[in-house]
């Protein structure tokens, strides 16, 4: 196996775009159907349903869903003191960087009298989604746990797909329980969105759904999200993907290194190298077969590089606007000043700067968020954040005198727009004794 080279000076704008394309994921109609089967059996059947798609799913029989204190005491013992630690040491950093986050409350008088406040309050209800698929995430619990407490969200639904033994994964559920969420539920897939986006017998209804996985849960997430009755979601976080920009100043090993760390997380993964050097390319291409033999999750890998491409281009110019146009979930800098590259970079969802920073560090520790948007979405939507858990509500109050300083306008717009009681609201007031 070997990520094909393609020189995208030589490539016509139909040929580009088809190389920039994802695999098929949501748009998928045999995956769109078979999840709004899904969604639908879960709203008429609830519990039940779960059981059973749990059953068919994840080859588990779970007779409880809801996680309880003996399951999540007997996870941590399963865990060494190395590994709570880590989980430890991730939970402060992205804490430490989301508390950050919280938005201050805003409060203008844009004219004498007239007073504007902008206010937040944390989300009701929120569902978080960790999903397990070919790995357990804890990381993942990390990432949605902890700007969901941070908020003060008062209802925090966390699900996760059972093991075939019926229990959920310990990591998982340390992580989630250190981070702040103990109301856990052992069901995965786009059943678990439903579930969450729903209600059931069992797990709460929530008025918001986070957190990413396979193209059956971006689907479902997508279907939810446009239901009157489902839940809003957070954005469309689908398969792991990463662009790396790099020059000849790069080391082959470490461009390699960080390709196969996205190639890994599952077959419809993509990863793109954009540089400007061929003799760079040729070497990445050969280290990566050279490190794929030492993966405990080849495979995979190879499936992901099977839909993975080389870019080939002029300049570090070329290499922003086709890294601009893909809009990567990840975009790692692996050139000689790689700071000077940021101002341009208008389309990514976390962007690693510099040879010392792998995607690693941001998928667990160093603070930031790994929830982010896939499959060009970066375009327009923003990686997780405490904002999100959190919605915000504007304020105003008018004194008389304030009022009477607005009176013409709003009786004037009201006047274009041929809105009679708009204008008299203002009017009566005014008529009236002070």
């Amino acid at each position: 196996m070997s990520m094909r080279i393609r020189n995208w000076s030589e490539l016509d704008s139909g040929a580009r775009k088809a190389l920039l394309q994802r695999p098929a994921v949501a748009d998928d109609a045999r995956i769109r159907e078979g999840t709004r089967d899904i969604v639908d059996r879960v709203r008429a059947d609830g519990d039940a349903a779960l059981a059973d798609l749990t059953r068919q799913y994840d080859g588990a029989d779970v007779t409880t869903l809801k996680v309880g204190v003996d399951e999540f005491a007997a996870a941590a013992e399963l865990l060494t003191a190395a590994q709570k630690n880590a989980i430890d040491v991730a939970i402060n950093n992205v804490r430490c960087f989301h508390e950050a986050q919280v938005p201050a409350a805003c409060r203008v008088e844009t004219m004498p009298g007239v007073v504007c406040e902008r206010v937040s309050h944390a989300i009701d209800a929120v569902g978080l989604y960790v999903p397990a698929g070919t790995a357990p995430l804890p990381s993942a619990a990390i990432m949605l746990a902890v700007p969901a407490v941070i908020a003060g969200c008062p209802v925090r639904v966390l699900c996760t797909p059972p093991r075939p033994d019926g229990t959920a994964d310990p990591s998982v559920l340390v992580a989630a329980q250190r981070a702040g969420v103990n109301d856990v539920y052992k069901v995965g897939g786009a059943q678990a969105i439903a579930a969450m986006a729903y209600g059931t017998e069992t797990i709460p209804k929530t008025c918001k759904v986070f957190g990413p996985g396979n193209a059956w849960v971006t689907c479902a997430k997508t279907l939810v999200s446009a239901d009157p009755d489902g839940a809003a979601i957070d954005m469309p976080a689908g398969p792991s993907e990463v662009l790396v920009i790099a020059d000849d100043a790069a080391s082959a090993a470490f461009v390699a290194a960080d390709l196969l760390s996205q190639a890994e997380h599952g077959a419809d993964s993509q990863v793109v190298l954009v540089t400007t050097s061929r003799s760079l390319a040729d070497a990445v291409a050969a280290e990566l077969e050279q490190q794929l033999r030492k993966l405990s999750r080849a495979d995979i890998a190879r499936q992901a590089l099977a839909n993975s491409r080389i870019l080939l281009v002029d300049d570090l110019r070329e290499a922003i606007e086709v890294s601009n146009a893909y809009a990567p979930e990840h975009l790692i800098l692996q050139v000689e000043s790689p700071r000077t590259l940021l101002p341009q970079l208008r389309n990514a969802g976390s962007i690693f700067v510099g040879q010392w920073t792998p995607e690693s560090v941001g998928d667990y520790c160093s603070g930031t968020n790994h929830v982010l948007p896939t499959y060009g979405f970066a375009q327009t939507y923003s990686g997780l954040g405490v904002d999100q858990f959190m919605r915000q509500m504007t304020v105003q109050e008018v004194s008389r005198a304030g009022l009477l300083g607005l009176a013409d306008t709003v009786v004037t717009l009201a006047g274009l727009e041929g809105l009679d009681a708009h204008a008299a609201a203002v009017t009566r007031r005014l008529e009236s004794a002070s």
